[in-house]
């Protein structure tokens, strides 16, 4: 398998880490081998042969580099398996005696079973088993996993760390397994020492020394992870093995030594250190106490740069370059980072010790490194963890509206506020809609005069006008009669019920004395006529008998009812009630000849029945959330670029840490509580029964007195459980709100209201790029295809520069102006689809999003554009896939280059600089948005629209079957050699419908298969 190596045509870096991760893998088999046994050697055999298991971590490898790996590891399997006994009924737990003799196990590891086994008494367990190796802790795991369900319910887990590059386990993980140990939903943790310091089980009441401690400083923390009182600590020593006895002896007595002493001392105070650690130069921050040596420094600069930004092509390194003769050191650092050089000198042995120790210093004192030591990225990443941890209290209140509420008495002469509601139809209806007058208590707080309204109806829109007409005073027997016009007419909306409305008619004391006090009355207001239709509002008063009696010289016909012959006028614009279901309904007009089974001829000409119109006539109503989708893109415009200009040193993994907490739902949520919004949202349809009616069932609900932040009063009616994430949307729709309303400025004014504050002021973009641009791009050539001329041209350089072009230089890349060119081209082109097409529906809007904001469409315009050919990289793999990109992009027709009909996934690079290109433009140009659209747009040609618009395959293919209720079934993902394979399948009429699609990435690939299924469904006869 090594000799392979040598006949592939591979980089001499790939080639060496394929080398050291071959021989460390044979390394641990032999390992398991002679220490454990071969069962447990066939178990590390076939957790290394299983390619994108978590036990694996490949690492930076080339393709050729991981199958060469995964070769030997199959081969290895196959070669132990010829050692172990065949046959189903086979397994390790029915003889472990049997096993150690025929050398299947060891016998240390018949000597650890044993001694857990003798601990089976004990009802809760917590057991450490400390190990050295990490391939031990996977193995030991397994190997418990199949023994010990047949003797206890105990449950095992190992947590190894990540520095011997054979396992995967991230930090998120061991986190999980920790905190279940500390519930009991886990027993025994095999674990390396990554698990000897920090941890504090109370519970924890055995730990098991497999492999001997190799330091005294080993010894003492892992016997400190016991921490129940009676625990106890085992050490697993071979016989005969004088030398490690010895050893372990000398850490018992020195651990005696150090309690006394620890003891004798405990009560004198702690001084100051006065020398250096070791004699060795060391730096201390001094608000923190954190230290660094000169040896640690080393370390801590490679960690350092291991937490920068990265992509497939490059790993930020340092890289140190010695001059012997002169005894001097250059340290080159990544791109990304905020010193690019340090230069030093001294003793030729310690040159890049020394080198490091400065840079670290120097990144200390500009922030990059923390008053801790370290990385500024992982105290972000911290923060944001702890951030995304905060409590939310979804029980939040209800407001309402405290202009409705009575706040005095009922006097002889009431004063109320008139607004006039004028009702304007945007349709053709035989009854025509009357104004509505609204009388309350206190006036409204409306910055405008008027207030225009759209209301969505049953037969079309309605056009509300509501302006504020003045005074108006009535007496206590009007306002009684007022508000039993209302309840009267509420009434019928809500139930439809005679006996109800009869029932609120005859009782005259109903709406006497109501906390929610506001009157909707009819209105026939123009100009000085009286406010009120008194005419309309007395009717509460008929009878039936009074009119009867008074009904004299009319020629109008008769109609039969319930209660005898009535006037066909006494029936016209009156409410009557229909025996048969007891409902109340309103008599508009009145048609001879014709009932429900009548036909009635529509407009296109059709014929249908009534009964028929009237059933279809009612359509569905949604909500419009397509301010909500320009929103997004809006907070992201507005924080990246703020973000860009205040953090200058700051590299794009921290721009985006920041970015994403500040527009997370979680921030956006807390700021919306902050503002009380909680109490405003509506987030269930209008049920009457909830609705306050005055003087009705207001009774049945007690308002509450509350503060807004702007010291205005308000009234808490009710409370209810409101999702976190439902006040981050309607933060999000205010946001857009604001902005399809009032511009950009009225949305960066409801940002900063709400709590993001936005300062667009033009800070310079103070770079120490001193460079001669024409030496390394065709100005000239680019500012005609983009159509603008560069200010400073070492932003077009920037713009162009990967991470893996260490030339010194050029001592930046485009990550940052990608960072702030995403977000500026993702809110033009947003903006450009809401302004364009301003009737479409929020889905459609997010469709074209999707398909026009991507890194394919991003990359191809790049092709188009021959960008490609200007990049200046050194990474030979991205020469390679750029290559391959160009050679199939002319395959390609047009017509399957853009949206997701391309069936080719390209390299981020490509994309990466369209954007990093509009982030140069838009810094050289002052920050306008404008110039960065004019250049760029003719670039992104031609742009999808509503008709060239096609579903994204997987996307289209979940809605066909949640609307023909087929079952999706979960798809089969697979990974190999780099290449990700996934079956999707599909059970259809009984029918069943799969396909499986490869790719070198996992989304193009579940995309592909997605199509094909979505092609036989379409195409299959369920007849």
């Amino acid at each position: 398998h090594e000799c392979s190596l040598d006949n592939l045509d591979l980089e001499a870096s790939a080639a060496e880490s394929t080398r050291k991760k071959l021989s460390k893998i044979h390394s641990a088999l032999i390992h398991c081998l002679h220490e454990l046994g071969v069962w447990l050697a066939l178990k590390a055999a076939e957790c290394f042969s299983c390619y994108g298991s978590e036990h694996l971590m490949w690492g930076k490898l080339d393709v050729f580099g991981e199958k060469i790996i995964r070769s030997y590891s199959v081969d290895a399997f196959h070669a132990i398996e010829t050692c172990m006994p065949s046959g189903l009924d086979w397994t390790i737990a029915n003889d472990v005696k049997g096993s150690v003799a025929a050398g299947f196990l060891t016998t240390k590891v018949l000597c650890l079973i044993e001694s857990l086994f003798e601990y089976r008494v004990l009802k809760d367990i917590r057991c450490i088993i400390f190990v050295e190796r990490v391939i031990t802790a996977v193995v030991l795991q397994s190997l418990f996993s199949e023994l010990l369900p047949r003797y206890s319910n105990w449950k095992t887990n190992y947590i190894a760390g990540n520095n011997s590059g054979l396992q995967n386990q991230t930090r998120k993980k061991q986190n999980e397994i920790v905190e279940e140990f500390r519930k009991g939903m886990v027993n025994i943790i095999v674990a390396t020492s990554i698990l000897e310091e920090g941890l504090d089980v109370q519970s924890c009441n055995l730990i098991i020394r497999f492999d001997p401690s190799p330091t005294i400083c080993s010894f003492i923390q892992s016997r400190g992870r016991a921490r129940m009182q009676n625990s106890d600590y085992l050490l697993m020593l071979k016989r005969g093995d004088f030398s490690t006895h010895s050893r372990l002896k000398n850490y018992l007595t020195s651990g005696d030594v150090m309690r006394k002493e620890s003891l004798r001392h405990a009560s004198n105070p702690c001084s100051p250190l006065s020398k250096g650690l070791d004699d060795e130069e060391f730096y201390q921050v001094a608000s923190t106490g954190a230290c660094m040596t000169l040896s640690s420094s080393v370390g801590l600069m490679y960690f350092y740069c291991s937490r920068l930004p990265a992509d497939g092509y490059f790993k930020p390194i340092p890289r140190c370059v010695i001059d012997k003769q002169m005894g001097l050191c250059t340290l080159l650092l990544p791109k990304s980072c905020p010193i690019q050089t340090v230069c030093v000198q001294g003793n030729i042995k310690n040159l890049k010790k020394i080198a490091c120790f400065e840079a670290c210093k120097k990144l200390h004192q500009i922030g990059a490194l923390t008053d801790n030591l370290v990385p500024d990225i992982v105290f972000e990443e911290n923060e944001v963890e702890e951030f995304e941890k905060e409590p939310y209290n979804d029980d939040q209140p209800i407001f309402f509206p405290p202009e409705l509420v009575n706040k005095g008495s009922l006097d002889s002469m009431t004063k109320y506020y008139c607004y006039l509601m004028e009702l304007k139809q945007n349709f053709d209806y035989e009854v025509p809609v009357h104004n509505i007058m609204l009388l309350v208590r206190n006036q409204f707080d409306m910055d405008e005069k008027s207030v225009n309204i759209e209301l969505e109806v049953d037969r079309g829109t309605l056009t509300v006008n509501m302006k504020y007409i003045g005074l108006i005073r009535l007496n206590s027997d009007q306002v009684i009669l007022c508000r039993r016009f209302q309840l009267a007419v509420f009434q019928v909306l809500m139930d439809r019920k005679a006996e109800k409305l009869a029932e609120v008619l005859c009782d005259h004391t109903s709406g006497n004395n109501s906390e929610i006090d506001y009157l909707l009355l009819p209105s026939n207001y123009v100009g000085q006529s009286p406010l009120i239709d008194w005419l309309s509002v007395t009717s509460v008063t008929f009878s039936y008998e009074k009119a009867w009696k008074n009904h004299v010289n009319c020629n109008a016909g008769m109609i039969q009812t319930k209660s005898g012959l009535v006037c066909t006028c006494m029936v016209q614009n009156s409410l009557v009630s229909t025996p048969h279901n007891g409902h109340a309904y309103i008599i508009s007009g009145l048609l001879t000849n014709i009932n429900a089974n009548s036909l009635l001829r529509l407009s296109d000409g059709r014929l249908m029945t009534y009964k028929e119109y009237y059933e279809q006539r009612l359509k569905k109503m949604h909500l419009d959330h397509c301010v909500q989708n320009i929103a997004i893109p809006t907070m992201k415009y507005a924080v990246c670029q703020q973000l860009f200009k205040k953090y200058q040193n700051h590299h794009e993994g921290l721009l985006s840490i920041r970015k994403d907490k500040i527009i997370s739902n979680t921030a956006l949520s807390m700021l919306g509580c902050d503002k009380k919004l909680p109490g405003f949202i509506r987030d269930e349809p209008f049920d009457p029964k909830d609705w306050m009616i005055p003087g009705y069932n207001c009774g049945n609900y007690s308002l509450n007195e509350e503060t807004l932040c702007n010291a205005k009063k308000i009234y808490v009616r009710g409370r209810r459980k409101l999702k976190r994430k439902k006040v981050a949307d309607v933060v999000e729709a205010l946001i857009g709100a604001y902005l399809s309303t009032g511009g950009e400025a009225a949305g960066l004014l409801f940002l900063d209201w709400i709590g993001i504050s936005i300062d667009f002021t033009n800070i310079p973009y103070e770079r120490h790029f001193k460079v001669r641009a024409e030496k390394f791009v065709n100005v000239q050539h680019f500012e005609s295809l983009l159509h603008y001329s560069f200010q400073d041209p070492s932003l077009l350089v920037e713009a162009l520069t990967h991470g893996s072009y260490m030339l010194a230089e050029i001592p930046g890349c485009y990550q940052r102006l990608e960072f702030l060119g995403d977000s500026v081209l993702d809110y033009l082109i947003t903006l450009h689809l809401y302004n364009k097409y301003p009737g479409i529906t929020p889905g459609l809007l997010t469709d074209l999003r999707s398909a026009s904001v991507n890194n394919n469409c991003y990359a191809l315009s790049a092709v188009k554009a021959g960008f490609h050919k200007h990049i200046l990289q050194s990474s030979q793999k991205l020469y390679k896939d750029i290559k391959e990109t160009v050679e199939s992009f002319q395959e390609l027709s047009l017509e399957y280059t853009f949206g997701w009909e391309s069936e080719k996934s390209f390299p981020k690079v490509l994309g990466d600089v369209m954007e990093s290109l509009a982030g140069a433009i838009f810094v050289d140009s002052g920050y306008k948005k404008e110039i960065v659209f004019q250049s760029i747009r003719p670039l992104l040609e031609p742009m999808i629209t509503p008709e060239t618009m096609t579903v994204h395959p997987v996307k289209e293919l979940y809605e066909l079957c949640q609307k023909e209720h087929y079952e999706l079934r979960k798809a089969i993902v697979s990974h190999e050699d780099g290449i990700s394979s996934i079956t999707i399948e599909v059970e259809a009429n009984g029918k069943v419908f799969k396909h499986t699609s490869t790719a070198c990435d996992k989304k193009m690939a579940k995309k592909l298969a997605s199509k094909e299924v979505l092609k036989s469904l379409k195409g299959a006869n369920f007849s």
